[in-house]
């Protein structure tokens, strides 16, 4: 019954989110996801850490598939993507942790740079 409750408050928090918190929401989840990957990968789990990369990767490829190429901003953000796909799959390769210290700050700072966009728009 719990379960069947929270599901529901889940699908109405997320049919309610505005196109920015959305968007903010989805980089807090890839930041989580590469945290996650470079624990997993100290900890030597390696099951754990081909998950997180893997949802790490789905996460960056949704933001791609989604922009809106109508706008010239799109095209940057675009190879922003491609660059950050290109860095998640050396990190799965070589299992680098390195990666996730050059790939991390990169995202956190994109996340802000929206968070700071959406404060000056309704979006």
């Amino acid at each position: 019954m719990y379960q069947s409750g929270y599901e529901q408050y889940k699908m109405q928090s997320v049919n309610t989110m505005t196109r920015s918190e959305m968007l903010l929401l989805l980089y807090d989840e890839l930041i989580k996801r590469l945290t996650r990957a470079q624990i997993a990968l100290d900890d030597k789990n390696y099951a754990l850490f081909d998950k997180s990369v893997q949802r790490s990767r789905e996460i960056v490829q949704y933001l791609k598939k989604t922009l809106n190429m109508e706008y010239k901003i799109s095209y940057e953000l675009r190879r922003m993507y491609e660059f950050f796909l290109f860095e998640i799959s050396r990190l799965q390769a070589g299992r680098n942790g390195a990666v996730v210290d050059e790939l991390k700050p990169l995202v956190i700072e994109l996340r802000d740079a929206f968070k700071e966009a959406s404060k000056s728009t309704n979006l």
